[in-house]
């Protein structure tokens, strides 16, 4: 447990429960309830039909004391936990008709906190009236659940490290004295996001399932030249952020990651659940990302054998990063010719169809390919962080796969003219794997291929059939798109 009380002027709200899909086995789903109190507070009353459930303390930081409450519930639509004695629902049936809710990029580079509450979670109230309707079972969080980028503004020597600036020299006192700040700035955050009435009414009730990008760590992170990454300066800010993403994004102990991590040492913090009929797999694109590849031979082997373990049904993997996109080296051509669009750059020279990236991309969908085409299965990918809706199909004999890009749930939109220009250029299409071209196409309902409204994607199984649509700020909930065709 670590401790540290060296930002006493910060406010903390209250954090929990929030709860986190650990597994499925036997008829029974494992499940991680994450509270944050004072340390001198009492600790919460969780209870379940086995009988009140121990707190385990994941870490002390700023007086403030994160817990963790592991348990299971058998999978039924009707499970419930308690907490003071207060019933939670849960649906936990996932044998038959099943509804799982995607989100990405759940805040703003700046100015995030200044915003109106209801203006800023406009989404996430409709998708907790959806749930209150007809519930969920799963929340995907895609990346970009936390902007940290004003993290940067806490010390000078960051902003000058982000800057590319020279650093000065870093003493061991004020190493610890940064990285104590650093993450009472990012406790703080987590708080906050956590503390927000309708992400948080959801979080109790719907077990959510956590990957990181870019602006968990900070704008960028992977991408950057390889001196400031390896710099102790960006070893501190990963490392910081690295830790609370483990305890607030996967509920886990920063030295020992969840069961739904292969890599138990953590150096790629992919993970995979298995549930009946669906397989959930997120490799990690950052932990190991460098300027010239995307995952490292960890994070590969990993996301390897979960697709090779996926069991025969819908398989669905979180590709933070758009899998399936447009020709790259057009779209960055188009936004060096407008000044307007250069904070833009950064995410497009971020995705996997960089040059930089080429070879590894084709051999990432050539894997993706093999478990689509595997008798019994189907594959789809669902990504976020580049802030617009959009859809996309490569092409295969068995039919297509599909990649389902929704984002920001409460980042806003570019402007219309970025959407439109993305569009033009994504209509020259792309063949990495020669014999399966990639084409982009608009939603359903949609005339332009990128939409430019906030949003999220719902995913369901009715009657063993996959459907999915997206629900847009302005427009409304689009048709549904069928998966198997």
């Amino acid at each position: 447990m670590n401790s540290d009380h060296d930002q006493p002027d910060r406010a903390y709200p209250a954090v929990g429960p929030v709860l986190f899909l650990h597994g499925y086995a036997d008829g029974l789903v494992q499940l991680a309830a994450l509270f944050v109190r004072p340390e001198t507070a009492p600790e919460p009353s969780v209870t379940t039909h086995q009988g009140p459930i121990e707190a385990e303390r994941l870490a002390t930081i700023d007086g403030m004391t994160v817990l963790r409450y592991s348990f299971t519930l058998p999978a039924r639509a009707d499970a419930t936990y308690s907490m003071h004695g207060a019933a939670l629902p849960v649906h936990a049936d996932f044998t038959r008709d099943l509804r799982i809710a995607y989100v990405s990029c759940n805040g703003q580079e700046s100015g995030d906190r200044e915003r109106s509450t209801n203006e800023r979670n406009a989404l996430w109230q409709r998708l907790a009236r959806q749930h209150a309707d007809v519930p969920f079972q799963v929340l995907l969080n895609g990346g970009d659940q936390l902007y940290a980028d004003e993290m940067l503004d806490e010390d000078p020597r960051l902003h000058a490290w982000r800057h590319g600036e020279s650093e000065e020299p870093l003493d061991e006192a004020d190493a610890a004295a940064l990285r104590a700040r650093l993450r009472s700035y990012l406790l703080q955050r987590y708080c906050e996001l956590y503390a927000q009435p309708a992400p948080a009414w959801l979080m109790a009730r719907i077990p959510i399932l956590c990957m990181w990008d870019d602006h968990d760590i900070c704008d960028g992170w992977g991408s950057l030249p390889e001196t400031q990454l390896d710099s102790p300066m960006g070893r501190l800010v990963f490392e910081t952020a690295r830790e609370l993403f483990l305890l607030f994004q996967l509920a886990a102990h920063p030295a020992e990651p969840p069961p739904i991590c292969p890599d138990r040492a953590g150096t790629s913090l992919s993970w995979r659940v298995q549930l009946p009929g669906v397989a959930l797999i997120a490799p990690d694109l950052r932990s190991e990302r460098r300027p010239d590849q995307i995952m490292g031979p960890v994070g590969r082997d990993v996301f390897n054998e979960a697709l090779a373990a996926a069991e025969d049904g819908q398989v669905f993997v979180l590709s933070s990063v758009p899998a399936l996109g447009p020709r790259l080296s057009w779209v960055e051509a188009a936004m060096q010719q407008s000044p307007r669009m250069e904070k833009y750059q950064d995410d497009l020279r971020d995705q996997w169809q960089s040059r930089a990236h080429r070879d590894e991309w084709r051999v990432f969908l050539e894997h993706l390919l093999a478990v689509h085409e595997r008798g019994g299965c189907r594959l789809s990918v669902l990504s976020g962080e580049i802030h617009l809706a959009t859809r996309g199909t490569m092409a295969a004999p068995s039919g297509p796969l599909h990649q389902l890009v929704a984002s920001g749930i409460t980042h806003p939109a570019p402007p219309k003219a970025y959407a439109r220009a993305l569009g033009i250029l994504a209509r020259l299409g792309e063949s990495p794997v020669p014999g399966h071209p990639i084409r982009l196409h608009p939603l359903p309902g949609q005339k332009g291929i990128y939409t430019a409204q906030r949003n999220y994607l719902v995913l369901e199984r009715r009657h063993g059939r996959w459907g999915a649509w997206w629900e847009l700020e302005h427009d409304g909930a689009t048709t549904a798109l069928a998966l198997d065709s």
